[in-house]
């Protein structure tokens, strides 16, 4: 369903990561931002087998109409954020459908049946390929690289959300998702976080695939 913007509703959106990239904090930013305009926000967290190196997903579900339960069905995700690419891959096998759109940091973690040589990592090409072919929109982003850049790779998770919000795929816009920042982050790190953020807005024309 839609609302009357053309909006999804509910609106689904899947962040996943590896434990330790910012994928719950990345939720938590989406769900405060929403509850501020006056959504109904449900989060949830689900959490993969240790062996693909201690993954998590974060449900986040937002309508103006009521409150969801936390989890996303399967085939119902609206957008996949991914901070690891084949995870994100994974993700959309189960979550997408034909309109999804996913927004992916290009950098890889290896898994740990990977590095112990019972596995084989795909290469990019095959990788953005596949997410191509599961998604209707999809932005390739060298987030961790951009991070770095800025000095600290842990802003690569808000380098994404800003694509998020400059591809317009939240109805929110990105003065008032900067708002959001300046709420939430701590102010020694918030030059750092508000440039992220612009950069991930940028990356809605430079890294679409």
């Amino acid at each position: 369903m839609s609302n009357s913007n053309g909006q999804p509703d509910p609106c689904n959106i899947i962040v996943s990561g590896v434990g330790g990239q910012g994928n719950v904090l990345a939720s938590r930013l989406i769900g405060r931002a929403m509850v501020k305009f006056d959504y109904h926000v449900s989060i949830g967290e689900t959490y993969g087998a240790s062996q693909r190196g201690g993954t998590v997903m974060s449900h986040v579900r937002f309508s103006s109409k009521h409150a969801y339960g936390p989890l996303i069905p399967k085939g119902r995700a609206n957008t996949v954020i991914g901070l690891e690419p084949m995870e994100t891959l994974r993700i959309l096998k189960d979550y997408g459908n034909p309109d999804v759109s996913v927004i992916v940091n290009t950098r890889p973690i290896t898994p740990v049946s990977v590095n112990l040589g019972q596995g084989r990592y795909p290469d990019a090409d095959e990788l953005k390929d596949a997410i191509g072919q599961l998604s209707k929109r999809s932005w390739l982003i060298p987030a961790t690289e951009i991070a770095l850049e800025i000095g600290t790779p842990v802003v690569a998770n808000v380098v994404l959300l800003g694509t998020l919000v400059g591809a317009g795929l939240i109805p929110i816009t990105p003065g008032d998702f900067e708002q959001v920042l300046r709420d939430n982050v701590p102010e020694r790190r918030l030059d750092r976080n508000l440039e992220a953020f612009t950069k991930g807005i940028e990356g809605v024309q430079t890294y679409v695939a």
